[in-house]
């Protein structure tokens, strides 16, 4: 599905470094986290919300990255 301004689930994990199912995880648990719109069964994510998010939230680093 291709909607301008919106990620499918795939895309917006991608987009994070994350898993799809964690994109799930953050939106049911993390009350700043961008809410999806439905269209069907697909949720579909807004580009600015997830670079927003992003941004207040940088990538942690791994513990034995140096």
């Amino acid at each position: 599905m291709n909607m301008p301004g919106y990620l499918t689930t795939d895309q917006a994990a991608e987009r994070l470094g994350i898993n799809p199912q964690s994109v799930y995880n953050l939106a049911n648990r993390a009350p700043d986290f961008p809410k999806p719109v439905k269209v069907g069964r697909t949720s579909l994510w807004p580009v600015e919300g997830i670079d927003a998010w992003r941004a207040a939230h940088p990538a942690r680093r791994r513990r034995d990255a140096k």
